[in-house]
C-alpha cells in the first residue's frame, strides 16, 4: 500500500529522505537505496506501508530480550527492504527483495493490535527485516498499541536518522540493537554502512530510558577478536551503561559468507568473561544448544535467577518482586 512518507525535504528537483542515516537524494519517480521509498511528481512516498511479510507469535526471548517480560509472547511483524547490504544477512530473502518477489500480506494497524491480543501477547515487535524501512507504519501501529495496553519493540540495525527516533521514541517500550561489529572498516566491508550514526542511537535509545538491549553476531576473523570485543565492551561499560544486557551469539555459514565457520563456543565463552570482567551486570551467549550462557543472574552473589532452555524459560525467582531471593539485590529485570 502506498502512503506519503514523512521526513523528506523538497530540493530543486529531488527529495531528501530523512528516515534513516544514507538521507537519500530521490530524483523523480526514483527510489531510494531501501527500494521502500519513491519519488512520484515531487512526494515521497512510502511504498510497503502495512505490507507484512512475516507474522509470528514469538517468545520475547527470540528477539532477543532476556530483561523484558521474560516468559512472555510478543506479536512479531516483518516486512520488505533494509538500508544495510550485509553479506551474513539471515533474512536477506525479505531484507534484500523487492515488492513483487515476496508473498505479502496487507495486515493494518488495527488488525496488528487485533492479532496480537486474540494470541494473548504481551507486545508487538517490528523485526526480521529493518523496522524503519516502514517508520509510518510502525509509527500508527504503536500508538494504537499503546492505547491498547501492549508493549511496542524495534529489532533494529540502528541505523535511523535523531529525527525518526525521536518520532517514533514516544511510542517504544524496548528495542535490541544489533551491534554489528565496533569498527568503520567492519561496517563498510560487510554492511555496506558507517557504524558511527548506530553508536550515536544506542546512546540515544539509552538516554530515553527505552529498555534496551545489544546482539553482537560474533562473525570467525571478521569481529571475534579480543581486541574487538574489548573495545565492544567498553563502548558500552563508558558510554552507554552496564545494566544493559549484552548478547553473544553464534554464527552458521549462511547467504554470502557460506564459506566462514561457525564461531567456536569458546571464543563465545571469552567474550562472555571479557565482559563480566569489565562490569557488564547482564551477559548472555546466544545460537548454543545447550549450556548456561542464557541464564541470567544475580550480578551481586551470582544466584541463577531466570534459567533458560533455548527460548524456554525453566526456573524463575524473581517474577514477583524482581529480588534477587538470596541477597535481595534488585535485579534490572522488567517483569
Amino acid at each position: 500500500m502506498k502512503k506519503e512518507a514523512i521526513l523528506y525535504d523538497k530540493l530543486d528537483n529531488s527529495l531528501n529522505c530523512k528516515v534513516c542515516e544514507r538521507r537519500c537524494v530521490i530524483s523523480d519517480h526514483k527510489k531510494g537505496f531501501c527500494d521502500m521509498r519513491e519519488n512520484i511528481d515531487g512526494k515521497l512516498y512510502t511504498l510497503n506501508y502495512a505490507a507484512a511479510s512475516s507474522v509470528a507469535v514469538d517468545p520475547i526471548e527470540k528477539k532477543p530480550l532476556f530483561n523484558f517480560y521474560p516468559g512472555s509472547t510478543v506479536l512479531s511483524l516483518g516486512s520488505v527492504g533494509c538500508n544495510f547490504r550485509c553479506k551474513h544477512c539471515q533474512n536477506w530473502n525479505i531484507s534484500q527483495a523487492d515488492l513483487d518477489e515476496v508473498s505479502l500480506r496487507e495486515i493494518l494497524p488495527e488488525d496488528a493490535v487485533k492479532l496480537a491480543k486474540e494470541y494473548k501477547c504481551k507486545s508487538i515487535a517490528w523485526t526480521y527485516n529493518e523496522p524503519t524501512m516502514w517508520l509510518e507504519y510502525t509509527i500508527d501501529s504503536a500508538k494504537l498499541a499503546k492505547n491498547n495496553s501492549l508493549k511496542t519493540i524495534y529489532v533494529t540495525n540502528g541505523y535511523m536518522t535523531e529525527e525518526a527516533l525521536e518520532i517514533i521514541g514516544p511510542y517504544l517500550d524496548a528495542a535490541n540493537v544489533d551491534l554489528k561489529g565496533i569498527s568503520e572498516q567492519f561496517y563498510k566491508e560487510l554492511c555496506d554502512a558507517r557504524m558511527q550514526p548506530v553508536l550515536d542511537n544506542i546512546k540515544r535509545i539509552y538516554d530515553k530510558k527505552i529498555h534496551l538491549e545489544i546482539t553482537n553476531l560474533m562473525i570467525p576473523g571478521y569481529n571475534d577478536s579480543e581486541k574487538n570485543i574489548e573495545s565492544l565492551v567498553n563502548f558500552m561499560v563508558d558510554e552507554v551503561g552496564v545494566d544493559v544486557p549484552l548478547h553473544f551469539t553464534r554464527f552458521f555459514p549462511y547467504y554470502e559468507l557460506k564459506n566462514v565457520p561457525p564461531t567456536a563456543v569458546a571464543d563465545l565463552e571469552k567474550a562472555y568473561k571479557i565482559a563480566k570482567e569489565a562490569g557488564m551486570k547482564y551477559v548472555y551467549i546466544g545460537n548454543v544448544p545447550s549450556g548456561t550462557g542464557e541464564n541470567t543472574y544475580c550480578n551481586n552473589c551470582g544466584e541463577v535467577l531466570i534459567e533458560r532452555d533455548g527460548y524456554q524459560i525453566m526456573a524463575d525467582s524473581i517474577k514477583k518482586d524482581q529480588k534477587c531471593p538470596k541477597c535481595g539485590t534488585k535485579a534490572d529485570i522488567i517483569v
